[in-house]
C-alpha cells in the first residue's frame, strides 16, 4: 500500500494494487509523505469506499472532526458489532462520528435536543438502546462530556439502521407511529400509559409486530368470526379505539388491519383500561 494522500496524522488514502482506500491507524501519516509504503502493523481500520460520495463523505469526516470524536465512534462500532453479534454498514462510520462530533459539540455548548420518540426507541431498540447508554456513559469517561439520555436513543437508531435492512427514515417512521397509536390509546380511553409499565410493553411490542407482519405479509387471521363477534360486543370501547388505530392507519400510512389483528389490538388496549 502506498500513500496517495494524507488526511492527517492518523489517516491516509493509499493505492493498494489499483484500488483507493482510506486507511487509519495512530500515527499513520505522521511523517509520511505521498508515494511512501504504510506498515502494516499500523493499520487499525480499512475503508473502501465504492462511491466518489462516499469516498467524499468519509474525507470530510477525517478533515473535519477531531481525532478523539472518530475513535470514540469507532469504539461504539466496535463495541455495538460484539454486543449484537453483527457487521454494521460501513456507512455507520460516516453518519454516526458526524452524530456523535455533533452531539458532544452542543453539550459543551449548553445545548440540549429532547429526543420525542425516546421512550418509544428504548422499547422498539432495547439491546440498541442499551449500547446508547454505554456509549453515552463511555464518552462521559473519556472527555467528561455528559450527554443526555436522549442521545443514546438517537445512537440507537444510528446503530439498528446499520445492521437492519431499513433506512434511518424507516426506523425512525416505526418508531413515530407506534408514539401516535398509543396517543390514540391514551386519547380514546382517557387513560394514561406509563412507560414503564408491562402494559406498555405488550401494547408497543404487539403493535411493533402488527406493524411487521403486514409488512411481510403475514398477518394473524386465525380468529374465526364467533369470537370476533364475542370481542367486539364484549369489549365494545376498546374496539371503537381500536377501529381509531386502523383508520387513522390508513388514512395517514395506506396500512390497513384486518378484524383478526384489530381483535387482537382490542384485547391489549382493553387489559389496560382493566388497570384504570
Amino acid at each position: 500500500m502506498r500513500i496517495k494522500k494524507i488526511f492527517n496524522n492518523n489517516a491516509v488514502l493509499v493505492d493498494d494494487q489499483g484500488k483507493e482506500k482510506i486507511v487509519t491507524g495512530a500515527g499513520i501519516g505522521f511523517q509520511k509523505k505521498v508515494y511512501d509504503l504504510i506498515p502494516e502493523s499500523k493499520i487499525e481500520k480499512i475503508f473502501e469506499p465504492q462511491t466518489k460520495g462516499e469516498y467524499e463523505a468519509y474525507k470530510k469526516i477525517l478533515e473535519t472532526i477531531p481525532i478523539e470524536h472518530i475513535k470514540i465512534s469507532e469504539r461504539i462500532i466496535s463495541h455495538a458489532e460484539d454486543t449484537i453479534n453483527k457487521p454494521l454498514n460501513k456507512h455507520i462510520y460516516v453518519v454516526l462520528t458526524d452524530h456523535i462530533s455533533f452531539a458532544i459539540d452542543r453539550a459543551k455548548s449548553g445545548i440540549k435536543i429532547r429526543n420525542k420518540l425516546l421512550n418509544e426507541i428504548k422499547m422498539l431498540y432495547k439491546e440498541d438502546f442499551e449500547i446508547g447508554i454505554w456509549a453515552i456513559n463511555m464518552i462521559k469517561k473519556e472527555l467528561n462530556v455528559d450527554l443526555p439520555v436522549d442521545e443514546a436513543g438517537y445512537i440507537a437508531i444510528h446503530i439498528h439502521t446499520a445492521y437492519s435492512n431499513s433506512t434511518l427514515e424507516e426506523s425512525t417512521d416505526i418508531a413515530l407511529i407506534i408514539r401516535d397509536l398509543v396517543d390514540i390509546v391514551q386519547g380514546e380511553m382517557n387513560v394514561t400509559i406509563e412507560d414503564n409499565t408491562l402494559s406498555y410493553e405488550r401494547l408497543v411490542t404487539h403493535l411493533r409486530f402488527a406493524l411487521q407482519r403486514k409488512e411481510d405479509g403475514n398477518e394473524y387471521d386465525d380468529l374465526d368470526q364467533e369470537l370476533i363477534s364475542i370481542i367486539k360486543l364484549k369489549y365494545k370501547e376498546a374496539y371503537v379505539c381500536a377501529l381509531k388505530i386502523k383508520n387513522f392507519l390508513k388514512q395517514s400510512y395506506e396500512i390497513e388491519f384486518g378484524e383478526t389483528e384489530l381483535s387482537y389490538i382490542a384485547l391489549h388496549i382493553q387489559r389496560i383500561t382493566n388497570k384504570k
